[in-house]
């Protein structure tokens, strides 16, 4: 099934740290947005779209149809598509909050966020999503980088007042710390890595990121958690998932753990990655 087209406005934007720009999108466009939502009904957290963004000089025709666009034109006409996801869905004032992730001119929708001007115009295709925290859970544990940070302020937010939680984000610095609202028996912890994700070397990311010794150090609590682990590949597919699937025996139906990036891949190239790993892992359990 196709995902649904919509065309938002920029509302406002705000800088939210040096890494972090909102984006607010609205106007009527927001009449078509209908939240993704999990089995009870609520809407999931980690609503995600696909922003579309034409390559220089490139103007698409109305209505915006992906399919018959990749039909009909070349490839480096195509639209390039970027996944963000969806911080917050405000019905009162009518528009979507989506936050991303900045670091100069690097990348397509960063710097594009970071000079975005009320009234421009947005298409992106869903939303999609696939998670919200489990209210009855015995406790959760949360692991992030920038990538999963807002799906994970937005589980924080949507966790019962009783709720028991161990937290962790990496993030460049103490600068790129963000105010989060989270139950009193939310424990979290930030940790900084020294520099943007795309700059520091490999002593500081990959395998050697510091959110995994961060996440495997710390203290595993009575019960069966449920998890949310998102962001770069590397960390989270070879690493952490691994820690959480396979030796903490976490079931897969209280285990969302996805990487949302990979270090020196752009989006298209990452999602071919992904396409390679899922391949190579369902032979392995034909064998």
């Amino acid at each position: 099934m196709a995902k649904r087209v919509n065309t938002m406005t920029v509302l406002r934007t705000e800088r939210l740290s040096p890494h972090f720009v909102r984006v607010y999108l609205g106007g009527d466009g927001f009449d078509g947005f209908a939240p993704a939502l999990g089995a009870a009904g609520e809407p999931d957290t980690d609503m995600y779209v696909k922003i579309a963004f034409a390559p220089a000089g490139v103007v698409y025709p109305e209505p915006f149809d992906p399919q018959e666009l990749r039909a009909t034109l070349p490839p480096e006409e195509q639209p390039i598509l970027r996944t963000y996801t969806v911080r917050r869905v405000d019905d009162e004032r009518r528009e979507i909050a989506i936050d991303f992730v900045v670091h100069g001119d690097e990348g397509i929708a960063g710097p594009w966020a970071a000079s975005a001007q009320p009234g421009e115009t947005v298409t992106f295709l869903g939303p999609g999503s696939g998670y919200r925290p489990k209210a009855d859970a015995p406790w959760h544990l949360l692991a992030a980088d920038e990538a999963g940070l807002p799906a994970l302020a937005a589980a924080l937010e949507a966790l019962p007042d009783d709720a028991v939680a161990k937290v962790f984000i990496e993030v460049a610095g103490p600068e790129d710390e963000l105010e989060l609202t989270a139950p009193v028996g939310a424990e979290i912890v930030w940790v900084h890595r020294g520099g943007p994700a795309g700059e520091v070397g490999d002593d500081v990311s990959g395998d050697n990121a510091p959110l995994i010794a961060a996440v495997r150090g710390a203290e595993w609590l009575a019960g069966e958690p449920h998890v949310f682990i998102h962001g770069e590949a590397q960390v989270v597919m070879h690493n952490l998932r691994g820690y959480v699937r396979k030796e903490r025996g976490v079931k897969a139906a209280n285990a969302s753990i996805s990487g949302y990036w990979r270090r020196g891949r752009t989006e298209e190239g990452f999602r071919r990655w992904k396409s390679d790993l899922r391949a190579a892992e369902e032979g392995v359990a034909q064998i």
